[in-house]
């Protein structure tokens, strides 16, 4: 018997059609609109003060300077410092403790864990502003209230209710299978955790670490209310750059632009992988 084999059909391009031409339209004019503020921090950043003004304002700069990078940078600088050592270690206490929590509530099944979850994620809608004042008193008493270790327990609490939900969801699809398999090789509560669930979890602490460290490299209510002068993060530094009486807008430009560059790269490198960590183990099978 001969099987006589046909080549499969090319894929025919997709059609042009004016509803394609409208949606792409529409994404274009959303993107202009959405970069237009990106522009005007540049744009304004590479000019002296001399040439920052509201009717020139779109224009691009006669001749560009980096003064008001090197300017910003001087006046930035401890903050920056004070924000990586609050960022780094918060992050990564936030997404040991929420993976921990996410094993504990998806695979240990225990009197209350029905209502201890749910009540962790109402932290997640509690403003901010309705517990400061508990929050500072508690902070005294501790004796942290005013440094970066006080902000980092701070931040380290709230990140839990989202990073405890992201770890919780993930490994709810891994098979309990493979747990009750290592519970009979021998492997206790750390066991199972350290050996099976941890070399398993790169997505979800990707989509944690990148989640938690542009909420925490970007806050500012904590900021200026828990630390004091010497501990501000750089966010707080940067509404300082405002300044009592002339506000030079290339120096704040430039440190908006600084500030935010950490995020967004962290966005550019690590991007994908969010995606990725967030879709996986959405699809069983």
């Amino acid at each position: 018997m001969t099987t006589i084999l046909t080549p499969r059909p090319s894929a025919t391009p997709s059609r042009i059609t004016p509803w394609r031409i409208a949606l792409y339209a529409v994404l274009i004019i959303a993107s202009i609109f959405f970069l237009v503020p990106v522009y005007m921090v540049l744009v304004t950043s590479f000019k002296s003060i001399d040439q920052v003004s509201i009717n020139t304002m779109w224009q691009l700069p006669t001749s560009f300077t980096l003064d008001s990078f090197a300017r910003a940078i001087e006046r930035l600088a401890p903050s920056f410092v004070n924000s990586l050592l609050l960022v780094f270690p918060a992050t990564a206490l936030s997404a040991i403790l929420g993976s921990m929590n996410g094993y504990v509530l998806s695979k240990w099944h225990f009197r209350g864990a029905n209502i201890i979850f749910p009540l962790m994620l109402f932290g997640m809608f509690i403003p901010y502003q309705a517990i400061l004042i508990p929050l500072v008193q508690l902070l005294q008493s501790l004796k942290l209230f005013g440094s970066i270790f006080g902000l980092i327990l701070v931040h380290v609490v709230y990140g839990l209710p989202i990073t405890t939900l992201i770890f919780r969801n993930y490994y709810a699809e891994v098979p309990t299978e493979m747990l009750e398999a290592g519970g009979i090789d021998g492997a206790g509560f750390f066991g199972l955790y350290w050996h099976i669930l941890l070399p398993i979890s790169l997505p979800g602490f990707v989509v944690v670490i990148i989640w938690q460290f542009t909420q925490i490299w970007n806050e500012f209510l904590f900021g200026v209310i828990i630390t004091n002068t010497g501990s501000q993060p750089i966010t707080v530094a940067l509404q300082n750059l405002a300044g009592s009486q002339v506000v030079e807008w290339n120096v704040q430009m430039a440190g908006a632009f600084l500030t935010a560059l950490p995020t967004l790269l962290v966005y550019i490198l690590l991007g994908r992988y969010f995606i990725r960590g967030l879709l996986a183990g959405s699809i069983k099978g």
